[in-house]
């Protein structure tokens, strides 16, 4: 997965200009990554094309989580690749006792920065959600519930035309969906989105099935 830190570094410089210094950038910093793991950049399009002075990181790096069949997996070291987007509590069965699960979400390379721009997430896009167990003590703050045991991960992958995968039951409704219990992270067991997923995502319908009022990188300032 080295190749879509390289990527991210360099769209993240403070300014980039000329799209032929870039592209030349871009080519001499990720020659050699035999995996591939960018499959693509929507800013090469724009560079292909002739594209005009870039500044800052404007699209989000598109990285290969999926075996070109539809199987996905965790992405490799997400955690210091991937920006955290934001974190929730579920609250426990008995009022007062503290939380029953937090919930740690990351967005890829660039995603965040894309989304603050046009209000939507680009293609390829990857969320990379944690789900702990917790420990609740006492503490001089007060009762705290904080992250334990990890009990696995739910990954999802922007296809807002639901073309990567046609007829794949984890692929739909504008995203590839996963989840992979602790201890694997390539075997997948989700069998179909729509039953194993959907369930607790169509509450988020009219924000493409993310809930995105609670990830404060998300918000403008």
């Amino acid at each position: 997965m080295q190749g879509t830190s390289i990527v991210a570094s360099v769209l993240s410089a403070a300014f980039l200009t000329g799209a032929g210094a870039l592209a030349a950038t871009l080519g001499e910093r990720t020659r050699g990554n035999g995996d591939d793991p960018v499959m693509t950049l929507a800013i090469m399009a724009q560079l292909e094309k002739g594209g005009a002075t870039v500044a800052g990181p404007i699209t989000a790096a598109v990285e290969k989580v999926d075996d070109g069949k539809g199987n996905l997996h965790v992405p490799e070291n997400y955690r210091a690749r991937y920006r955290f987007i934001g974190s929730w509590a579920v609250a426990g069965d008995d009022k007062g006792s503290g939380s029953k699960e937090i919930h740690t979400v990351y967005a890829s390379p660039g995603a965040a920065e894309s989304y603050l721009k046009t209000g939507q997430f680009e293609d390829g896009v990857v969320l990379v959600k944690e789900v702990f167990e917790t420990k609740t003590v006492d503490m001089t703050t007060g009762t705290v519930s904080h992250a334990d045991k990890l009990k696995g991960w739910f990954v999802m992958v922007r296809d807002s035309k639901n073309a990567a995968h046609p007829g794949n039951p984890l692929w739909g409704d504008g995203w590839g969906w996963s989840w992979f219990d602790y201890g694997n992270t390539t075997k997948t067991t989700t069998i179909d989105y729509h039953n194993d997923c959907m369930g607790c995502h169509i509450p988020a319908t009219s924000t493409d099935f993310i809930y995105v009022g609670g990830y404060p990188a998300l918000k403008r300032r």
